[in-house]
């Protein structure tokens, strides 16, 4: 199930990355089958960038590129759903994949976002960018940095129901043996396999050395990625739900504690203190008026 999640995942990056090229660079298929086929020499190396080449150097019978006739309406058989879902359960951030079952979703509304399309308005009309080969060069690094917190992901979700449920897992012996030949084989499982030999204990892969170095490297590209999509309004929703994963993840500090003030506020659920032992719970009166009765406390 968790293969199939990440399938999900690397299928909308690629189509993210896609989606850039032809309506941000005005790129053809000609020119992106080049990209992706010299993508799949690198680090990018997969079978799913690999048939992408392919797919864009696949021509009808009148010689136009046979993708830009397929409709653009994406379907699904449900276990992308069951790992979100799985990943709620257990309290697991899989936002990568749930974005791309959500994108799925989204697609599936064909007809009504023709309607709305006529009633929103066009996407911003922005000149061509000067500097395309920088730009594809920053799609590469969103495409992989996302690829790396789309692993990472699936890899805690697995972790955390392993804790919940009692197995054994060895988590380099699943990488090898989803590279071995399954949808989502990559040179880049070799790279988990490594992370996992180094340190069966490890927490995240964002903090493999070899991952957290890629990770930083690919960062202002990646930035780059989400900024043109935003600017040139090409929805992106997997490379900048990664991108906000990787900045909640390395973050000190998060804007939970007003968060937590809040619904102490209005549900009297209680909150913990930097100046206190964790576990240790606190409630304010806000308005004055609640008393100081507050809610009983529980984790999901």
């Amino acid at each position: 199930m968790v293969h199939n999640g990440i399938e999900y995942g690397d299928m909308q990056l690629i189509c993210e990355a896609y989606a850039l090229m032809l309506h941000v660079l005005g790129m053809d298929c000609h020119a992106m089958h080049e990209v992706f086929k010299r993508w799949n020499g690198g680090v990018l190396d997969s079978y799913l960038v690999e048939i992408t080449a392919d797919i864009l150097a696949m021509n009808d019978t009148d010689g136009a590129p046979l993708v830009d006739k397929i409709l653009d309406t994406a379907g699904q058989k449900g276990t992308g759903k069951w790992t979100g879902i799985t990943a709620l359960d257990l309290g697991v951030p899989l936002t990568l994949i749930g974005e791309s079952v959500f994108a799925r979703v989204l697609s599936s509304l064909k007809d009504e976002r023709v309607r709305a399309a006529k009633v929103l308005g066009p996407r911003p009309n922005l000149p061509t960018p000067s500097d395309i080969d920088a730009c594809v060069d920053a799609l590469r690094d969103a495409l992989y940095a996302s690829k790396i917190i789309s692993y990472a992901q699936g890899f805690m979700l697995m972790k955390e129901a392993a804790k919940e449920q009692g197995w054994d897992l060895d988590y380099g012996a699943i990488a090898l043996m989803w590279r071995g030949g399954c949808i989502i084989r990559s040179t880049f499982l070799g790279n988990i396999r490594d992370a996992y030999d180094n340190n069966a204990e490890l927490e995240n892969l964002a903090q493999d050395a070899f991952f957290a170095e890629a990770l930083k490297a690919a960062e202002a590209g990646w930035r780059k990625a989400v900024m043109l999509a935003v600017e040139h309004g090409i929805p992106a929703p997997a490379f900048a739900s990664a991108l906000s994963y990787f900045d909640g993840y390395r973050s000190e500090r998060l804007p939970a504690n007003l968060l937590q003030a809040q619904r102490d506020y209005f549900g009297a659920h209680t909150y913990e203190r930097l100046d206190s032992p964790r576990g240790k719970h606190f409630h304010t009166d806000w308005a004055g008026t609640g008393g100081k009765v507050s809610s009983t406390t529980y984790d999901v």
